[in-house]
């Protein structure tokens, strides 16, 4: 299912709880810019495997990138067919967008493993969540409207021994309709709760994702000079990625190439210190060179990581939840909420947990903060609906 949601731009979207992505959907990424990167990239070996050398020169060859927001007539008539009659660009996009989702029009599903062009995801009907974002984009282009790729991060997962399971990140598409409102469109659509950031990236940085999308798939299936080619072409086209360099460390890992591996991973981390899985990924390495001393020192700087993110602590509050202790879950979050007090979901989590200890008066104002922070109105919406209810409680009570 599909939707459409409003956006107030000046506030981060942050509201919190994991939904399972495409693993082509699974990144850890945070960007950087300046030739530093660029040069680094440069500065990496050619892939040596299995008797064959094949170096930067012969990326372009290998790994050539598409055209991923190309419309072809059929397309074109759609787009036009479905938004003719539109009085506004709001309503032009929910006429689209009613057009693309709907079973008797187009009805595109969600595939993890289905992506492509704009044009190849049209005809195939089928998409993973940056496949669907090219086709929304470019239909929505294609009728007048100010559609642009977005980067959203989402809550981290642990086990339940406390280690860190993945980072989950998600692509998806916002139409500016006027200066103070977007609307975001989705085909994988995530509870707002589990959302800890977001922000445009350009369509160069589409085409690197599509790149490290198809390197991390030859990867899984072994083919490791077309995963080393799409890796080092997406970092040519978005070096300031963090993750894309920790990908093009998991592929010279692979590879048997284990220095590289480490410069790759270290330069994740000179892009993004806190790049997690640039840190697990040197952790992994380490214990496979026997490196135990370096092993350890980065399992401890993860710990402390871990001990420092909000979301940990709020994963541990959930955890006493589902124990019913509810006194446990409150101490969790309210250490959550020291690590990001302006953050909404924590701040309604809370509430709701005040409302299961009873203390309804404490619930309402950790709600009511919660609808002052939202960004998105279907958050409002739902923060209202549970603050007016514990509202009525509380008035039948007194």
């Amino acid at each position: 299912m599909q939707r459409l949601l409003l956006i107030t731009v000046g506030s981060a979207a942050a509201v919190w709880r994991l939904v399972m992505l495409s693993l082509m959907c699974l990144l850890a990424s945070a960007c950087a810019t300046g030739h530093a990167p660029a040069k680094a990239l440069s500065r990496m070996p050619p892939l040596d495997f299995q008797g064959r050398v094949i170096g930067h020169d012969q990326v372009h060859r290998l790994a050539p990138t598409p055209s991923l927001l190309d419309v072809d007539d059929v397309m074109r008539n759609f787009a036009h067919r479905y938004t003719a009659d539109a009085s506004s660009p709001r309503q032009r996009l929910r006429n689209l967008h009613r057009a693309v989702t709907g079973s008797a029009t187009l009805g595109v599903d969600y595939d993890p493993a289905a992506q492509g062009s704009a044009r190849e995801t049209f005809h195939a009907q089928t998409a993973n969540c940056l496949a669907y974002a090219n086709l929304f984009i470019a239909l929505a282009r294609e009728v007048g409207l100010d559609a642009r790729y977005q980067w959203v991060d989402l809550r981290p997962q642990w086990t339940r021994m406390g280690e860190r399971v993945a980072v989950r990140l998600h692509v998806n598409t916002v139409v500016h309709l006027t200066r103070r409102e977007r609307l975001m469109v989705d085909l994988d659509p995530l509870p707002a709760r589990d959302i800890t950031d977001s922000r445009e990236i350009s369509d160069t940085d589409a085409q690197a994702l599509f790149h490290s999308n198809i390197a991390m798939d030859a990867l899984a299936g072994e083919q490791i000079e077309a995963a080393w080619a799409n890796a080092v072409r997406a970092l040519q086209l978005s070096p300031g990625m963090s993750h894309l360099w920790v990908n093009l460390g998991v592929v010279y890992r692979h590879a048997g190439h284990y220095p590289a591996a480490e410069s790759a991973y270290m330069q994740a981390l000179a892009v993004d210190a806190y790049d997690r899985s640039a840190m697990n990924n040197l952790m992994v390495l380490y214990g496979v060179q026997g490196r135990e001393k370096e092993r350890a020192e980065w399992e401890l700087r993860v710990t402390k990581y871990r001990d420092r993110n909000p979301y940990y602590h709020a994963w541990l509050g959930d955890q006493a939840a589902e124990e019913q202790d509810w006194r446990d879950a409150l101490a969790h979050y309210r250490e959550a909420m020291s690590l990001a007090p302006a953050d909404p979901g924590l701040m309604f989590s809370t509430g709701l947990i005040f409302r299961q200890l009873g203390e309804l008066k404490a619930a309402l104002r950790y709600i009511d903060e919660a609808r002052r922070h939202a960004t998105l109105v279907s958050e409002k919406q739902a923060y209202t609906v549970e603050y007016e209810q514990i509202s009525r409680r509380l008035l039948a009570g007194q």
